[in-house]
């Protein structure tokens, strides 16, 4: 009986986590019994599509894992450490537990992709002078770039002495949002579309400091 009343109890925090997020906010790893290594795949991939979508708050149902083997919780703990890793990259905010079996994670702006992520936590890559990545691109596409790095060193106070600078820029942008963009479709329409979501996030930031100042 007690058994019983528990899951009845679980089914409707479930109603009412899915009322909440609704099913576009919500990854349910339980219902494809995944294995670590897929589940942290997933979770990865979706929770970087999620940022370009400016989800906000999202939720990951990985079950507790009381059936595994020795009693791990293999897909929660692989989740979690993909959770993690996440944070350090820009792509992640904020994570909290919901239940035994599901977190609710907070995804971070696009731009903290190449600011916060890659600037503040991580060492900085080196990129080629002659970047040959951005060759394939099609004309409006290097423009928004071009806009978006030139922002982006206007922002930071980082001088444009050289033309070189700004390509350089070009290319870590491109770096970042590239991992970010859903499989399948128009890639670099998605990029375009990724690429203004983060020239109008700079844009606010910009507004909320100068209404701050004012």
């Amino acid at each position: 009986m007690a058994a019983h009343r528990g899951s009845r109890a679980a089914r409707l925090h479930q109603a009412f986590d899915e009322l909440h997020f609704g099913p576009s906010r919500t990854l349910n790893l339980r219902e494809h019994l995944p294995t670590g290594e897929e589940a942290a795949r997933r979770v990865e991939a979706w929770l970087r599509e999620k940022q370009v979508e400016r989800a906000g708050e999202v939720l990951v149902v990985t079950g507790r894992g009381a059936g595994s083997e020795g009693g791990v919780p293999v897909v929660r703990t692989a989740v979690g450490k993909v959770i993690t890793a996440l944070k350090r990259r820009g792509v992640v905010t904020s994570v909290r537990e919901h239940t035994a079996g599901s977190f609710v994670v907070r995804l971070a702006p696009v731009t903290a992709l190449f600011e916060g992520g890659q600037r503040k936590r991580e060492p900085r890559q080196s990129v080629p002078r002659d970047p040959k990545v951005l060759q394939g691109l099609e004309p409006e596409t290097r423009r928004l770039l071009r806009r978006l790095a030139e922002r982006s060193l206007d922002v930071l106070g980082a001088p444009r002495l050289e033309g070189r600078f700004v390509t350089e820029e070009m290319v870590r942008h491109f770096t970042a949002l590239a991992p970010v963009l859903p499989e399948g479709g128009d890639r670099e329409l998605q990029l375009r579309s990724a690429i203004r979501l983060a020239l109008s996030e700079l844009d606010e930031d910009a507004d909320e400091t100068a209404d701050e100042d004012a």
